[in-house]
């Protein structure tokens, strides 16, 4: 964070954390996994997990700054009655996780476009059909009973389905996908990654030809290797963030 701006800006903290969710959100944009001004990112900053920074009400995740971030409690009931308050399904979707599951560190919500087909199927489980979907082999959880827009009961509910702390991903039926992580980096490449198995498993389902279904056995042992793969999620999002910065984008202001 440059000088002149921390001596400008001394309430923001908690900035490097800022910063790496700033560049999540200019990378989602890319990639065409937004949508509008919807969807939400948040990261908790404090031990239990109840304080968490996420994304301003209804601004374009292009031009989300670290700036922009908002700083919220998930224990104060005033928070929506304050000027510049969240959006009211974020804060009920995000503010139940961050208030019932500490565990979630990190919550990345978006209704990308082959992760919402996955929801959209009857049946919206993802096999292990590659290397990508054999990462979330028993690692996911299906929302059955979407319930319409994710104000505060709909967002305590959702919660509940992420109490297995195994479960990384909940695959949000009729709605879109929720990755959780420990970090920025760990949960954006965790969202990347879902989003390529099931464009994968879409695209193959379109070919009307047998799956080469992947064993239990090699599944579990494959996503076992890929959690204890050294550095990757880190690496991804320093890559991001220095491509960004050779473009002199303004994420980091």
């Amino acid at each position: 964070m440059p000088t002149s701006f921390a001596t400008t800006h001394p309430n923001l903290a908690h900035w490097n954390e800022r910063v790496d969710l700033a560049a999540t959100f200019r990378w989602t944009a890319r990639l065409n996994m937004h949508e509008a001004v919807a969807n939400h990112f948040s990261l908790a900053v404090n031990d239990d997990g109840t304080q968490f920074l996420m994304n301003p009400n209804q601004m374009h995740f292009s031009r989300i700054k670290a700036s922009d971030m908002l700083l919220l409690d998930a224990n104060d009931p005033d928070t929506m009655n304050r000027p510049g308050a969240p959006d009211v399904t974020a804060w009920g979707l995000h503010g139940s996780i961050h208030r019932l599951c500490p565990h979630a560190r990190c919550v990345m919500h978006v209704h990308s476009i082959h992760s919402t087909v996955l929801a959209s199927l009857a049946d919206s489980t993802l096999p292990p059909i590659d290397q990508n979907s054999a990462t979330f082999f028993r690692r996911h959880v299906v929302d059955e009973e979407y319930g319409g827009l994710a104000f505060e009961s709909e967002g305590k509910r959702c919660a509940g389905l992420l109490s297995d702390p195994k479960v990384k991903v909940m695959i949000m039926g009729n709605h879109g996908v929720l990755v959780i992580g420990d970090t920025v980096a760990d949960t954006f490449n965790r969202l990347y990654y879902f989003e390529r198995a099931a464009e994968t498993y879409i695209r193959a389902l379109q070919t009307g030809q047998k799956l080469r279904i992947i064993s239990d056995e090699i599944a579990e042992k494959t996503a076992q290797e890929l959690e204890e793969y050294p550095d990757q999620s880190e690496r991804h999002l320093a890559e991001l963030k220095a491509i960004l910065d050779s473009e002199n984008d303004t994420y980091a202001n």
